[in-house]
């Protein structure tokens, strides 16, 4: 009797990849699932927030108490469930985030991606040559905005991020009123401490992976005991 061209073939490549007990094909299938997890809820998020990142970790105090070191902050586009409202503009509309007048909003300081986002409070938005007064401590003085675009602050902070010092921002030179292209989006809400896994993000990486390969050295090595011949037992 003939065999068929579909009954002479084998199992496919991925079905030899979902079957195999090789150990090194098994890591890499452990790892492949993983991965399609991480992407599957990195997608979900980015469908939901409209916007990327969808979470922020708060890496400093300038938000205290409002937000605080190791939140893990969900961001959603600006114009998601609801428009952007500055603190001036929710005096007047009633409208507060995280205890306070206005939306949080997370922003690409100076239009950088080099530099992690920051996350502010959406104080105003300037008018170009607009001009502001200032105070810290015992010093006033005036800044006027080069451009359009929001004055924002943290809300644990005694002044405006658009200070205009000279020192700068980590090398990006003084803030300026964040335009609308340098949003990353708004923050919608924030649990507590689980930021801190994203801040040590790659020593928690390491420690899944290492689980993962003793676990399944773990395996092997009882999958190789159990075919071991047994000790015979000496007759009486």
């Amino acid at each position: 009797m003939s065999v068929s061209g579909a009954e002479k073939k084998g199992p496919s490549l991925l079905e030899k990849f979902r079957t195999s007990e090789n150990k090194w094909v098994s890591w890499a299938r452990e790892l492949a699932v993983v991965a399609i997890v991480v992407g599957a809820i990195a997608l979900g998020l980015f469908l939901v927030s409209g916007t990327w990142p969808a979470v922020v970790t708060i890496e400093s105090e300038s938000m205290v108490p409002h937000m605080n070191v190791g939140d893990l902050v969900f961001v959603v586009s600006a114009d998601r469930y609801g428009d952007l409202q500055t603190w001036k503009e929710g005096q007047e509309t009633g409208y507060m985030k995280f205890e306070d007048y206005g939306d949080v909003i997370i922003y690409k300081p100076n239009g950088a991606t080099s530099v992690h986002p920051i996350i502010h409070r959406a104080m105003v938005w300037a008018e170009e040559g607009q001009t502001f007064q200032v105070t810290t401590g015992n010093l006033n003085y005036s800044y006027t905005a080069p451009h359009a675009g929001y004055i924002t602050k943290g809300d644990n902070n005694a002044v405006i991020d658009q200070t205009g010092w000279e020192s700068g921002y980590r090398g990006l030179g003084p803030l300026e009123p964040v335009r609308d292209e340098w949003l990353v989006g708004k923050a919608l809400f924030a649990i507590p401490l689980v930021g801190y896994l994203p801040l040590h993000i790659v020593p928690v990486a390491i420690i899944l992976i290492a689980a993962m390969f003793l676990y399944e050295y773990y395996i092997e090595r009882k999958k190789s005991a159990g075919n071991k011949p047994g000790k015979k037992q000496k007759k009486k």
